[in-house]
């Protein structure tokens, strides 16, 4: 026996899509269902555990043997719900599983060495993340069958009490038999359906080292992050009598029913001469300018009640397991176009910025449920509490948070790609590459808070928009009207940026023409390390780390200005399978994240010992005993790869007893 394939199907009160699979599966109301699986590729077998069938022993041996392959689609699921089962039926899960890196948080799940996700191995032919679109996508001949959710509706999750139904909270099998037969053969057709994508995919198999990453990655998410819930819990009554109060202030000022809802409060502005379309941040903060006294008073009230980072708190407290940490929150090769992580749950990618000086002391004021102090203290009492969301991340006891991250990852990447010897010596030397920038494309001297420091900015906002092909439309996207730049400025700054850049400017066209003979003409081209080729209808662009980056159905096609341009399926902006249209600079987007992306998988590999709780972007928080070394880390963290020889990296980094920017 040497591989598993397994789908099962779930009974839990808790919210799977609101509070994640590790609370869900640990929660007294879990159950398994129905356990689907095939040894080797044989006919495919249903085990009715809700009907009290029982797992035999060769199964149940297999999961808890680490030479057997375990194979399902978003594993992760399997894998969690399988670990609460084995402990409700009295089998130790050994915690270190001969790995003596992970820690005690790890002890309750499985291991996940040996297990495998058909939906990453999917992620990384640029195919969906869901089954069905995987399996429509290849054309599978055993396609998912569509009555599944109406079924998992039915069974997996409670129902309302009424009088038809007899008042039950949950549907079983009893209550209607046909439909649990029905159930079962769905069950059956997801297996066959991963066993149908594994076999499809067979001649690209993922390599080793994104396995390893994958694992790592599991790791992360059994281990989880400690969430102050006292904290979480005094924001969230806070923030509704801030609501309150902000709500009773709105309303005696406009006299509104609901001076919430958008339609009133543009009706109330246009009566009172303010004519708007739109009350999205941006316009609000438009219109603070201009308005009168009295409007600018209730636009202020309008921006306060408008915070929406404050319902994180909410998503914490949902989300937060038995063990007071939070588990789940990152999906691997949740981006498929550049294999980076998505988030998950409480969204660690977007969290707000701290700015206040005494982060310490209102947390503390926010901790003891003192909101009157908050509010004359602070006075935006929505504002204080979202840049407080940071903090409610903190190490266990007896640790501290040591916080490292890479600096300009990207403009870095690129610069080393392009060959763009300027920037690459403004890294080696450890410089400021918006003052350089600037300093280059202005032909001055540019200092941080020295002479012409007034043209950093134009520099940073320059870096941050222009290099993967942007003009003015990213320029304005980024925000340099609200920076104080003029419309008449933008032309200028772009075209000096590329002239100050010429071989970034010229990498982007080499990509696009090495795509285009890749796919024109299904040659293996090459190009600054980069390799690409067009097979089995994909185009590849292999990166130095050896990982691919794929595009599924590439063609040629016309884009809107009438010009070739290489097109490809994927999920667009729609969120639906769709064809887009890409070029160079487009494609030289991906290549830099997705190198970036390899580059913090390394530091990964180098620091799995250390217990990583948490990445964000280009940043690792690890939770550790304070005699580590804060630079010991980073000087681990800031070595290069062997597969970027010449590249200038840098890691920076700080200490911290609970999460923030530094």
């Amino acid at each position: 026996m040497k591989t598993l394939s397994i789908d099962i199907e779930t009974y839990s009160d808790v919210n799977l899509a609101k509070c994640g699979v590790y609370k869900y599966a640990f929660s007294p109301s879990f159950e398994i269902l129905l356990f689907g699986y095939s040894f080797d590729g044989n006919e495919v077998q249903v085990i009715d555990l809700a009907q009290g069938e029982h797992l035999p022993q060769e199964l149940i041996d297999a999961l808890t043997d680490d030479s057997v392959t375990k194979w399902a689609f978003n594993a992760n699921f399997e894998r969690v719900c399988l670990s609460r089962y084995l402990s409700n039926i009295g089998i130790s899960l050994d915690p270190f599983h001969d790995n003596h890196t992970l820690s005690k948080e790890c002890a309750r799940f499985l291991n996940p060495e040996s297990w495998r996700c058909s939906m990453v191995w999917a992620a990384t032919m640029g195919l969906p993340l869901s089954l069905e679109g995987v399996g429509t996508v290849l054309g599978l001949e055993k396609q998912k069958l569509s009555e599944g959710k109406e079924l998992i509706k039915y069974f997996s999750v409670p129902c309302t009490p009424t009088k038809t139904n007899g008042g039950r909270t949950r549907n079983l099998p009893a209550d209607a038999q046909d439909k649990w037969e029905t159930f079962k053969r769905y069950n059956l057709r997801d297996v066959e359906t991963e066993m149908g994508i594994k076999a499809r995919l067979s001649k690209f198999p993922v390599p080793e080292s994104v396995w390893d990453e994958y694992n790592i990655d599991q790791e992360i998410n059994d281990r989880g992050v400690r969430l102050d819930m006292d904290l979480v819990q005094k924001a969230i009554e806070m923030d509704t009598r801030s609501r309150t109060e902000l709500t009773a202030a709105m309303k005696k000022l406009t006299a509104l029913d609901n001076p919430n809802s958008v339609q009133q409060m543009k009706q109330w502005l246009s009566e009172n001469g303010l004519e708007t379309d739109t009350l999205g941040k941006k316009a609000v903060a438009e219109l603070l300018k201009t308005a009168s006294p009295e409007l600018q008073t209730v636009l202020t009230l309008r921006q306060q009640l408008a915070k929406s980072s404050v319902r994180k708190y909410q998503t914490m407290e949902r989300a937060v397991c038995d063990d007071g940490r939070a588990h789940g929150c990152f999906a691997f090769y949740g981006a498929n176009r550049t294999g980076r992580w998505a988030g998950r749950l409480i969204q660690l990618q977007n969290l707000p910025q701290n700015h206040l000086e005494d982060l310490a002391d209102a947390r503390a004021l926010v901790k003891s449920g003192d909101f009157d102090a908050v509010k004359m203290l602070y006075e935006d009492v929505p504002d204080t509490l979202s840049q407080l969301i940071r903090t409610a991340f903190i190490p266990k006891d007896g640790c501290q948070f040591y916080v490292s991250d890479f600096s300009a990852i990207e403009a870095r990447v690129i610069a080393w790609y392009a060959g763009e010897t300027w920037r690459q010596k403004v890294f080696e030397d450890g410089g400021d590459i918006y003052c350089a920038s600037a300093s280059q494309m202005f032909r001055v001297p540019v200092i941080k808070h020295g002479i012409n420091g007034h043209l950093r900015q134009k520099g940073k906002i320059a870096e941050l928009a222009l290099g993967y092909g942007g003009s003015v439309g990213a320029l304005k996207a980024m925000g340099a009207i609200e920076m104080g730049l003029s419309e008449d400025e933008l032309p200028p700054l772009v075209d000096a940026w590329r002239q100050t850049n010429p071989r970034i400017v010229q990498f982007w066209w080499d990509v696009d023409r090495a795509v285009m003979e890749a796919v024109k003409y299904k040659h293996t081209t090459s190009s600054h390390g980069l390799i690409f080729s067009c097979r089995s209808g994909m185009l590849f662009i292999t990166l130095p780390s050896g990982r691919n980056l794929a595009y599924v159905k590439p063609k040629v096609g016309t884009n809107k200005f009438g010009g070739e341009c290489i097109t490809y399926e994927g999920i667009g902006s729609t969120k639906k399978w769709e064809r887009l249209d890409s070029y160079g600079p487009k494609f030289v987007e991906n290549i830099v994240q997705a190198t970036s992306r390899d580059i913090l998988c390394y530091a990964m590999k180098t620091l799995r010992c250390c217990s990583i709780v948490m990445h964000i972007h280009d940043e690792l928080v690890i939770e550790a005993d304070p005699c580590m070394s804060l630079d010991v880390l980073c000087e681990q963290m800031g070595r290069t790869p062997p597969w970027t020889p010449g590249l200038m990296l840098r890691a920076d980094g700080y200490t911290t007893p609970f999460y923030k920017k530094d």
